[in-house]
């Protein structure tokens, strides 16, 4: 947990002023949450660290474009997210699946992701295709649009509807399976 008690309008001076030392106390209290946003989008811990280092290049080089309008760390957030996106875009292309309107697929009510503990979740994302992993975290982590992540992905709604779509029911299998996991092994103990 950070501990230093600088104000970020202070942090954010020095950054301006490239201050060593006000670049490490920034990346030191914001690193951690930062990173979890890259665990989010990225296939591994390694593409997760180059995201996390994308992201403070961008920072570090665009600090002075902070208005002091809002939130700096919400303004953070979206350069990281927006680096996460840049990172598979160039490096996954992503295409229509199907029409999410023509699909079927059957949900999973009897399971709860409550009791699933987080690590857990974290690993089934993870291991989502990059085009359902990054639509998943768009649409439920980051609360943006079909239209919005369309425009970002460059891909259309009904894509952004059926990658969607398809990552719910791979991770609702997953909690199925893993509940029926343990359900199996706690019967032969």
């Amino acid at each position: 947990m950070f501990k230093n008690n600088i104000p970020d309008k202070k942090l954010i001076q020095g950054c301006i002023a490239r201050k060593r030392k006000y670049q490490e106390l920034l990346y030191a209290k914001f690193s951690p949450k930062m990173f979890s946003i890259c665990l989010r989008y990225a296939s591994d811990y390694h593409s997760a660290e180059d995201i996390l280092q994308e992201g403070f290049v961008k920072i570090f080089k665009n600090v002075h474009k902070f208005r002091f309008e809002g939130s700096f760390e919400g303004w953070i957030r979206r350069i990281f997210v927006n680096t996460a996106i840049e990172h598979f875009r160039k490096s996954v292309p992503m295409y229509p699946i199907m029409d999410v309107n023509n699909s079927h697929f059957d949900v999973i009510d009897d399971y709860t992701i409550e009791n699933l503990a987080a690590k857990d979740l974290m690993n089934m994302v993870q291991n989502l295709s990059p085009g359902y992993r990054t639509v998943f975290n768009l649409y439920v982590i980051e609360g943006y649009s079909h239209k919005e992540i369309a425009e970002m992905l460059g891909i259309s709604e009904g894509t952004s509807k059926s990658q969607l779509a398809r990552a719910r029911y791979l991770l609702q299998k997953k909690v199925h399976l893993l509940y029926n996991g343990n359900a199996v092994k706690e019967a032969y103990v």
